[in-house]
């Protein structure tokens, strides 16, 4: 399994959209094979960065996932609803192995 770990500097009078954005990402992933672990938004701390995590079988399994997304009608709209809005200021994702035992 990898998991997709993405860290957003986001837009701190912006976060009801991404919060928005989010939403609309979650069942996204599941329809397309993965399996999301949810959006992490600011509470105390720092009011811009928010954090997402997904998994899939590997990293075959996600690349494959890209691929689907740059075609799927509804991940274009998300990506396009976060573009309108300017609520993602910066991301970066980083892949890791998850340990449970």
């Amino acid at each position: 399994m990898i998991t997709c770990y993405l860290k957003y500097v986001i837009d701190p009078y912006q976060v009801n959209e991404f919060e928005q954005y989010a939403k609309m990402w979650i069942p996204l992933v599941h329809k397309l094979g993965g399996t999301h672990h949810g959006y992490f938004l600011p509470h105390e701390g720092a009011n811009n960065i928010a954090y997402a995590l997904f998994s899939f079988p590997s990293l075959a399994d996600y690349e494959e996932y890209r691929q689907k997304m740059m075609v799927d009608e509804e991940c274009q709209q998300a990506f396009e609803f976060a573009n309108h809005n300017k609520c993602i200021i910066s991301y970066e994702r980083s892949f890791m192995r998850p340990v449970f035992e």
